[in-house]
């Protein structure tokens, strides 16, 4: 998968504006950033890259006096999670140590609660990302007996999670053929390989798919969680639940609008420093 490296160099710098600039970036497909001395650097998929959408926010950027300007170049075609891939991560626990997430190299000192094995090939999806955490937080009280929608899968943890709390079926899909691969081998490390299903695509690939869902999660972007939220919403039957993760706190009342306006109300919603997530119900 090639991506697009863009510095971005930020005066005067402050880390206020860093995490504002961050979020905005967000919005033009950005999936990732590292500090420089200089303001940040972000990656972002070559085919997602909006840069009309970059240059709108940079251009209203809210804090006045502050100038942005930023350079792109292709990024270096190499393996960007190899270091993480050799030393893997520490045991996450969530939910109070109901929910544990490892890889092999390092495994849990306590052997209670849902354990989940993730093959360490990215830092995100592992658990480590507050969005991650959160939506795990939430999964067991919906999970037992359901039918299983997880948008934008990764590594699969998501799904992994809810068949491990009881789940009956659930189907993954994702526009990243590597991550199709890899959440389909982490249901097999896990033992739910045979209930789990990965699907390459987008979130057109939702209408091939017959049935309705009991519980829907997403941790995407906002911008696309707004695009694809009708096509959620057309999988709900009454009582379906959509956990939705991804977008910043100031995006709240923007998802609550979409939902509203189309039928779904919000249950509960949680943070985690900057980050959010939100329970809707049909």
């Amino acid at each position: 998968m090639k991506y697009f490296e863009v510095e971005f160099t930020i005066s005067p710098l402050s880390a206020d504006a860093t995490d504002l600039l961050a979020a905005l970036a967000g919005e033009a497909g950005f999936e990732t950033f590292e500090e420089t001395e200089t303001g940040i650097k972000g990656y972002v998929q070559q085919n997602l890259f909006d840069e009309e959408t970059l240059r709108s926010c940079i251009e209203d950027f809210p804090f006045e006096g502050t100038r942005i300007i930023y350079n792109v170049r292709e990024a270096e075609d190499r393996d960007w999670n190899e270091q993480w891939e050799q030393e893997g991560f520490d045991p996450i626990i969530i939910a109070d140590g109901k929910l544990v997430i490892h890889d092999g190299r390092h495994l849990p000192e306590c052997k209670s609660g849902i354990s989940i094995e993730i093959d360490a090939k990215l830092a995100f999806g592992t658990g480590t990302h507050e969005t991650t955490r959160m939506i795990c937080s939430q999964i067991e009280q919906y999970a037992k007996g359901a039918r299983v929608l997880d948008c934008g899968t990764g590594t699969g943890i998501l799904s992994i999670a809810a068949l491990k709390y009881g789940a009956a079926e659930a189907i993954g899909y994702d526009i990243d053929e590597w991550s199709v691969d890899n959440a389909r081998h982490n249901a097999v490390i896990n033992r739910v390989d045979n209930h789990f299903t990965s699907l390459l695509g987008d979130a057109s690939i939702i209408d091939t798919i017959d049935g309705d869902f009991d519980l829907i999660m997403a941790n995407i972007n906002r911008n696309i969680l707004l695009s694809d939220m009708p096509r959620f919403v057309n999988k709900m039957h009454q009582g379906s639940i959509l956990i939705l993760s991804g977008f910043y706190t100031a995006d709240i009342p923007l998802l609550v609008e979409k939902a509203e306006n189309l039928g779904i109300s919000l249950k509960s919603q949680i943070q985690d420093h900057d980050w959010a997530c939100l329970v809707f119900r049909y």
